[in-house]
């Protein structure tokens, strides 16, 4: 007997088409995060490239995105990444927990909510906000 086959290419189209929205949510919300630290926003929608300019964003080196492609090893260089974009937005570490297990929403809430880029996190190279202006004296 011969089995369904079109079940299983429709199971395979919609998984194809979740990875897609999936993508296209985080490209969007690379997009206004890229935007922030005025690197070409565009380049938000291109595979690969979109990691390497988020590399540059929190300061990493470029040759960082080869170990995304080492299993196991991506997961640890993803969850190092993910904290130092929260510190390149001045964000603390429960931040960085939810970039890390809630990725596409608090990475659209750093591209398109209040959050300030402050410079690369790496080596203390955080620019800390500017002082309050003195009080005016009569």
């Amino acid at each position: 007997m011969l089995a369904d086959t079109t079940s299983d290419a429709g199971a395979g189209a919609g998984l194809l088409l979740w990875y897609i929205v999936l993508y296209f949510i985080g490209a969007l919300a690379f997009y206004g995060i890229f935007k922030k630290a005025n690197k070409t926003p565009w380049a938000a929608f291109v595979p690969f490239y979109n990691f390497y300019i988020l590399l540059e964003v929190v300061g990493r080196p470029g040759w960082w995105l080869i170990l995304y492609f080492i299993p196991i090893v991506n997961l640890v260089i993803f969850i190092i990444v993910m904290i130092d974009l929260a510190k390149s937005f001045g964000k603390g570490g429960g931040y960085a927990v939810g970039l890390i297990f809630l990725f596409w929403i608090f990475a659209m809430i750093l591209g398109f909510g209040s959050a300030q880029y402050r410079g690369p996190s790496v080596g203390g190279a955080v620019v800390a906000a500017p002082p309050p202006p003195p009080p005016l004296t009569p």
